[in-house]
């Protein structure tokens, strides 16, 4: 693979010290994720060319077990966690390849807070994923009227109660409060990371 770093030069191999770009107030278009610290992570962003003018660039950020994912207050992240429609501020390497779009290995991705606005949706529970995180809700007969929201260890999950629980606790067939973003995929069924759990 070709790789040329930021003075268009051909290199057969990444140097060992890689000049780093930084995209700013990026937003995320495609996650690909095998695992929660592998994959990939398409992002958009604001270049600014050699007559200072702004255009839309898109780069394809390789994730890898180095990559350091984040959010503003350094709470450590997986893949798993970003989504499309995320805002996020990436360091990655100046080498890439000569694709459409570019590719970069990512060095470090922080999730940047949006306004507090969030959508609430109160359903049954159809099924659980502890080890990726997942909690899926809606019909479960008809996948086009399900939800799927990711879980992190900031989702602060309760039980009827009012007491913390774990999402290993929530049974299918139980109905659930979910404050969750106002983003969600386009896929089916959508997902949207979850904030805030209520067993009802």
């Amino acid at each position: 693979m070709d790789y040329y770093d930021n003075r268009n030069t051909p290199q057969e191999m990444p140097l060992p010290v890689e000049d780093i770009l930084v995209a700013e107030n990026a937003v995320i278009e495609e996650v690909m994720a095998s695992n929660r610290n592998t994959g990939y992570v398409l992002i958009s962003y604001e270049a600014f060319g050699q007559d200072n003018q702004s255009y839309v660039s898109q780069i394809r950020l390789n994730v890898g077990r180095d990559t350091v994912i984040m959010d503003e207050s350094g709470a450590s992240l997986s893949l798993y966690d970003l989504m499309e429609g995320m805002r996020v501020d990436a360091e990655f390497s100046a080498m890439m390849t000569r694709s459409i779009p570019p590719q970069s290995n990512a060095f470090r991705i922080i999730v940047l807070e949006d306004l507090p606005s969030v959508n609430v949706t109160t359903d049954r529970v159809v099924g659980i994923d502890v080890d990726h995180g997942f909690l899926l809700t809606g019909n479960p007969n008809d996948m086009y009227d399900q939800m799927l929201f990711t879980i992190s260890d900031q989702t602060v999950i309760l039980d009827r109660d009012g007491n913390p629980t774990e999402l290993e606790e929530i049974q299918p067939g139980q109905l659930v409060r979910v404050e969750h973003a106002i983003f969600q995929t386009a896929s089916i069924p959508p997902q949207s990371p979850a904030y805030f759990i209520q067993l009802l």
